[in-house]
């Protein structure tokens, strides 16, 4: 059994609205397999709850699967034989039985898929709150889900008959990499690194990556491995949430390959342009798929998006093994490891390697003392690509050079961020801040050097 890490400032807030004197309502969402179904039944602990679990089946299966739950947790018998074929009946019944120290928890995971099947469910509860469960202070709702669109829309947004009744909410996010080192205490900081840009901050996927394996090894045992715990994690992911799974394949291999525009992604995967937008709402929507602009003061174009898988499992699958499942089933994990995926690897970690860089900035403006707003993201245009840019609201723009691989000359790193800057849009004429961003420390390189601030993978992580 794993062991739970992390989420204090979730579980206090959890806290918080337990002990508050009054009702509590509170929506936890967040992409699938993030952990949120796990941190309520941590926060659970020795707490008076009914817990339900949404389901694709009918509405009169899963009032009846709520009254048996409730008939057990409650010690009522009589609830699971009752003939109760709606959710105002059954929630009601269920609620006037309920007597207990502390707050009656009634929490409704998998939420957008029970309201599939019972529409009026949220407006029963609108109803049942406003008029009971308000009232009584011994309430807490917790109504969970993994479609973040659907939460957004349905829970919390404007029409949304619970809109305004939340006193709290959770968007629960994956791991950052420091939070996820966590999870591989005895790996090298490399190595956490690699696992992070392979598994993200998804708790699920931390988890089956073993420490007593090299990461390599982990690749091949849990992705490349047919029977492995990861091979086929993206086709249920999709799948559970999706129809018309295959142009969804097609969409996140497109991206995978580096086909990031709009008219290239539907060049490659033969969708109709004005189908597209569909299919990306959709993506996004689970969180899996982001769209970006390249940072500058100024106002980008609409053409200039670019579509970026933001699910590291997700990329990096579409990236090696999606092209590759033929080779895997004939000729084995570790051979598909050696001459599919070694090769192109460590030029892979590159391109993570600018998004944790990109992560990192807030934690190295926190550390130096910058306390204005900011905005964090990358530049590109025909001729110039930029890994790093944070947008500050005090005038000053920084701008950043990251390099995975061996450096081989630090004079020709200066050389190309110098460029780089003199190629930069710089509308405000705002003072700019060269940094660097290496794998391991250059010998003989200061924090600050001639104006530019050189950072490695240690200062990242803090040590």
């Amino acid at each position: 059994m794993s062991r739970f890490i992390g989420r204090e400032r979730e579980l206090e807030a959890l806290g918080r609205a337990y002990e508050s004197g009054q009702s509590a309502f509170v929506p936890i969402y967040g992409r699938r397999r993030v952990g949120k179904s796990e941190l309520i039944r941590y926060f659970l602990k020795r707490k008076s709850n009914i817990f339900i679990v949404g389901k694709r089946a009918r509405a009169a299966l899963q009032i009846k699967e709520f009254l048996q739950e409730a008939a057990v947790t409650l010690a009522e018998p009589l609830l699971a034989e009752t003939t109760i074929t709606d959710w105002k009946s059954a929630l009601t019944s269920v609620m006037s039985r309920w007597k207990c120290e502390g707050k009656r928890i009634l929490v409704f995971d998998e939420f957008q898929w029970i309201v599939e099947k019972s529409p009026e469910l949220p407006s029963v509860l609108q109803a049942l709150w406003d008029h009971e469960w308000s009232r009584t202070g011994d309430v807490m709702l917790i109504l969970c889900g993994s479609y973040i669109g659907f939460m957004e829309r349905e829970v919390l947004g404007r029409k949304s008959p619970l809109f305004g009744r939340r006193t709290g909410q959770i968007l629960l996010r994956p791991f950052g990499f420091r939070e996820a080192a966590a999870f591989h205490p005895s790996y090298s900081i490399v190595d956490n690194a690699r696992a992070y840009f392979i598994c993200g901050g998804v708790p699920l996927y931390l988890n089956c990556f073993s420490s007593a394996k090299s990461v390599e090894a982990n690749i091949a045992d849990g992705l490349l491995d047919e029977f492995g715990p990861l091979y086929r994690e993206p086709d249920f992911l999709l799948r559970e949430e999706l129809r018309e799974v295959e142009n969804y394949y097609a969409i996140l291999f497109a991206i995978a390959s580096r086909s990031r525009l709009h008219k290239e992604i539907a060049q490659q995967t033969g969708i109709d342009s004005r189908a597209l937008h569909y299919y990306f709402k959709q993506l996004m929507e689970l969180g899996y798929v982001s769209k970006r602009y390249p940072l500058t003061s100024g106002i980008s174009s609409v053409r200039k998006i670019h579509y970026t898988i933001d699910d590291p499992l997700l990329r990096f699958w579409f990236r090696f093994i999606y092209p590759n499942v033929s080779f895997i089933l004939q000729m084995g994990g570790r051979a598909a490891l050696r001459e599919r995926i070694r090769p192109g690897l460590d030029a892979y970690f590159g391109l993570c390697f600018e998004r944790m860089c990109r992560e990192a900035l807030p934690f190295l403006y926190e550390r130096e003392g910058v306390d204005v707003s900011f905005e964090i993201g990358e530049y590109w245009d025909r001729d110039t690509q930029i890994d790093v840019v944070g947008l500050r609201g005090d005038n000053w723009i920084d701008l950043g050079e990251c390099k995975w691989g061996t450096v081989r000359s630090a004079r020709a790193l200066v050389r190309e961020i110098e460029t780089k800057v003199a190629n930069y849009p710089n509308q405000k004429n705002a003072t700019v801040a060269r940094h660097i961003f290496t794998r391991k420390r250059i010998a003989a390189r200061s924090r600050v050097k001639d104006g530019i601030s050189w950072y490695c993978l240690d200062d990242l992580y803090g040590t």
